[in-house]
C-alpha cells in the first residue's frame, strides 16, 4: 500500500516561510542570520534531524510500550555533521536515547533501538544511505533519577 504525503511551503518575509502539512500542521523556517535569515524558525536541516528523531522515537516507544516496559520519560537528542561542501548533506548523525522508566529491561530496550534504525523507521533508512549513524542510549531509574545503564549501537 503506497501512501502519499503532501504540504505547501510559503514566502512569509526575508527568508521565513510558513510551511503546512497536509493534516494542517503549520511551523515556520528560516535561515541563521550568518545565511540571510532573521532565525524565526528551524530551517530546513535542522527539521531533518527533528524528523529523525520523531520517527526513531514513536517506533521505539511504541515497541516498549507493547513490551510493557514502563517508560515514564524519553528524550532522544541529535546532532549532524554536514559536509563542508553543498548541497551540505549530513555525513554523520549521532542519536541518543534517553529513557527514564522503572524496571526497565536492557535488553528489551536496545532490541527496540535496532530495530527502529534498521527496519521501522523511514527517516533512518532514507538517512542512513548518506550518512553514517550512530546510537547510544542512557537508562534512567524514575525513582532515583541514577543512571543504571548505557550503550552504543553503532554504525545503524
Amino acid at each position: 500500500m503506497t501512501e502519499t504525503l503532501s504540504g505547501v511551503v510559503r514566502l512569509l518575509e526575508g527568508t521565513a516561510f510558513e510551511a503546512v502539512s497536509g493534516s494542517g500542521h503549520a511551523l515556520t523556517l528560516d535561515g541563521r542570520p550568518e545565511h540571510g535569515g532573521a532565525d524565526r524558525g528551524a530551517s530546513p536541516m535542522e527539521l531533518v534531524l527533528l524528523a529523525l528523531g520523531g520517527c526513531t522515537g514513536m517506533t521505539v516507544l511504541d515497541m516498549l510500550r507493547r513490551r510493557r516496559q514502563d517508560v515514564r520519560g524519553y528524550e532522544i537528542r541529535v546532532e549532524g555533521e554536514q559536509a563542508a561542501a553543498h548541497p551540505r548533506i549530513f555525513r554523520r548523525i549521532d542519536v541518543e536515547h534517553r529513557i527514564r522508566g522503572r524496571d526497565l529491561d536492557p535488553a528489551i530496550v536496545r532490541r527496540a533501538i535496532e530495530l527502529a534504525a534498521t527496519r521501522y523507521c523511514p527517516v533512518m533508512a532514507m538517512l542512513g544511505r548518506v550518512a553514517t549513524i550512530d546510537e547510544s542510549y542512557r537508562l534512567i531509574d524514575d525513582e532515583t533519577g541514577a543512571e543504571l545503564m548505557d550503550g552504543q549501537i553503532a554504525g545503524s
